[in-house]
């Protein structure tokens, strides 16, 4: 419904149509044609959709060229031969001189962060996050070539990373850059870099659903038909494209993995949870290592090369850490790595991609999370059915749930990660042991660490992101539960029914700079019943806040309560 400002003589009022009258002082200000609040889907979001949709069909392309790109880079710096299959730098007979290889990539990568644009530097969602909060959603229209660019030569060269989160940030400048063409409103410029960048994941991994609840729990900082209508149309032409370009296969193709006991679920959740403070041990190390090269003596630019000496070194003694790593994760999903593997790409592979990443290179985070959190279940879940054979644990769903687990912990995208290892691997027997999982860790992360691996670098800033979605309480109440009798001498003002929300008058007060709006009975009896005031409105807000954080309990209930908290503040201060 549109509400319109309109003249009215308020000494003769009478039904005119679904338009909120102005009195004639106010008529110049408020204009005639003025709408208050539109429809949530109209004809602007069919052409969000439509452009969405082309976005996400250029970015398809995008995505398979960076692949390529990445293929090629390798096969030439690792094997000397001209081809753009994707390949693993685990099998090049280089010796010791494959150290250097990555300090190549990365200087290069340096000099087209110094002197291209250095918002390429950084793993993807962040940025795109900073760019959504802070800038209008506008992207220099450069990183959408030098992104992809700057990654293929840093995974090319043995970058510890995935192609996922350089997919996503060139999806989003592509967005932003059709965004900023078009005569849209930042909140439309949004959507549109939201859809980009969940396109180009989709792309990548086939995993539509996952993309589209990225983009709720990650980019968008809202829920409505206005945003999810484009994004999702986006996310199925982006796992279209997969499809037509890559495979139709899942990416993580994995044996089948059996229903699990309630024994082996209750050790799952139990994993999770540990997996979920490690998830936070890991995200602060991150910006640890960060602050260590923000204090070193020597350009920016340099950094990536310090930190590609580490990956080289690592690289020399496990070859598998480096490069994008795919193969790494579907041989964990199968449980029969030896020992001395899962080790290596649980420790050396998290040692290579924190200081690479730290260094401030261009790479991707979900990869690496999954690669170190599907080690480290594997590891664990060995333990424990070494300790307790009887109870039934699964090595691949192991695996499964430490990807899953250790993702959740680390972003607190909980619905992402769940959706995600079951789109990308297929098992829906795996649902249950990934929803208690990734429960247990996204719920445990909260009292370890204040952000997330993805926010913590603009909370630092001091700029705060949504963490949570909740209904607006001024919308679940009517005008008539806030109004006030009618002062004397007021006969014509703006009006709202009494049957309208107090939202619709939050936003009228707001729009016209007003402390007062006439209440009128209905459409059909248009009677002044009273006033709604910004006071009233402000606490009933307020009133609404303070229940949810007040509560009734037996003293018993209340000391425990209270003992839990301080055992809370001390495990989130260790």
């Amino acid at each position: 419904m549109q509400y319109i400002c309109k003249k009215v003589d308020f000494n003769t009022i009478s039904r005119i149509d679904e338009s909120t009258p102005v009195s004639p002082t106010l008529f110049q200000l408020f204009g005639k044609k003025e709408a208050i609040r539109k429809a949530p889907v109209n004809k602007r979001v069919f052409y969000l959709s439509i452009q969405a949709v082309i976005n996400a069909l250029l970015i398809g392309f995008i995505a398979k060229l960076l692949v390529a790109l990445i293929g090629l880079i390798t096969n030439i710096a690792f094997y000397g031969r001209f081809s753009i299959e994707l390949s693993s730098p685990a099998g090049n007979q280089l010796g010791w001189l494959v150290i250097f290889i990555p300090i190549a990539g990365s200087i290069l990568v340096g000099l087209m962060a110094r002197y291209g644009s250095k918002a390429i530097r950084g793993h993807g969602i962040p940025e795109a996050m900073e760019k959504i909060i802070l800038e209008d959603s506008k992207i220099p229209p450069i990183i959408t070539f030098l992104k992809p660019l700057s990654a293929a030569i840093s995974i090319g060269t043995g970058g510890p990373f995935g192609a996922e989160g350089p997919i996503i940030a060139t999806g989003g400048a592509l967005g932003s850059l059709t965004g900023q063409a078009m005569h849209i409103s930042p909140a439309e410029r949004k959507i549109i870099l939201t859809a980009g960048a969940c396109a180009g994941m989709a792309a990548i991994f086939g995993s539509p659903l996952a993309a589209i609840l990225l983009a709720i729990e990650l980019l968008l900082f809202e829920f409505s038909p206005r945003s999810i209508i484009p994004v999702a149309l986006a996310c199925i032409t982006g796992a279209g494209m997969h499809i037509f370009l890559f495979e139709s296969s899942p990416v993580f193709a994995m044996p089948s993995i059996p229903v699990p006991t309630n024994s082996a679920l209750v050790i799952y959740i139990l994993l999770g949870l540990l997996i979920g403070i490690i998830a936070t041990f890991v995200s602060r190390s991150v910006y640890a290592v960060e602050d260590l090269f923000e204090k070193l003596p020597i350009h920016w630019m340099w950094w990536p090369a310090i930190g590609a000496v580490v990956v080289g070194v690592t690289g020399y003694f496990a070859p598998r850490t480096m490069g994008v790593g795919y193969d790494n994760i579907q041989d964990l999903l199968k449980g029969n790595l030896p020992l001395a593997m899962l080790l290596s790409l649980c420790f050396l592979k998290y040692i290579s991609w924190v200081i690479s990443l730290g260094s401030g290179t261009s790479g991707g985070t979900l990869a690496p999370l999954f690669t170190i959190g599907g080690a480290l279940g594997v590891l664990l879940g060995s333990l424990t059915l070494h300790a307790f054979p009887s109870l039934g644990i699964n090595l691949p769903t192991a695996a499964l749930i430490g990807m899953a687990a250790m993702f959740a912990g680390a972003s607190r995208a909980f619905l992402t990660s769940v959706v995600f290892a079951l789109e990308t691997t297929g098992q829906i027997n795996g649902l249950l042991p990934l929803l208690g999982a990734c429960s247990a860790a996204y719920f445990v992360s909260f009292f370890f660490m204040k952000g997330s691996i993805m926010t913590e670098k603009i909370i630092r800033r001091g700029v705060k992101t949504p963490d949570a979605y909740e209904p607006d309480v001024l919308h679940g109440a009517n005008v008539e539960e806030l109004i006030t009798e009618i002062p004397t001498g007021i006969t014509n003002m703006p009006y709202v029914y009494k049957t309208d929300d107090a939202g619709l008058a939050a936003e009228m007060l707001g729009k016209y700079n007003l402390d007062t709006l006439l209440v009128l009975d209905n459409k059909a009896n248009m009677q002044p019943v009273g006033v709604i005031t910004s006071t009233a409105i402000l606490k009933y807000y307020s009133d609404q806040k303070l229940k949810e954080h007040s509560y009734e309990s037996p003293k018993r209930t209340q000391k425990i309560m209270v003992h839990g908290r301080k055992l809370m503040k001390k495990m989130g201060k260790q």
